[in-house]
């Protein structure tokens, strides 16, 4: 668990993916569109992906980790809440406060 803290806190916007995962390249793709850039970990193609995301699956409590956002070195949440946070306008600000984009 401490590899996840230390790799989600080492950039301003960072996010856990599989490389198949259809919600994690439109999660990745959105951030890439409001200006950010952020570290990606794709958890099946990482040496230790199965220990990250076992870390993971006990950080969050939940079963399914992917994607895994984290804005700030805090935990946002998967892409349910990642568009949730866009469609009212607050995942713009998120990005802005953390300074993973700047206008």
């Amino acid at each position: 668990m401490e590899r996840v803290r230390e790799l989600s806190s080492k950039k301003a916007a960072v996010i856990f993916t599989k490389s198949s995962c259809c919600m994690c390249h439109s999660i990745k793709q959105l951030f890439y569109e409001l200006g950010a850039s952020p570290a990606i970990h794709e958890l099946d193609r990482e040496a230790h992906g199965r220990e990250l995301e076992w870390a993971l699956r006990s950080l969050i409590g939940c079963p399914t980790v992917v994607p895994a956002v984290f804005i700030g070195g805090r935990y946002v949440g998967s892409a349910k809440e990642i568009l949730s946070l866009h469609l009212d306008g607050s995942l713009k600000q998120l990005l802005i406060d953390a300074n993973a984009i700047w206008f």
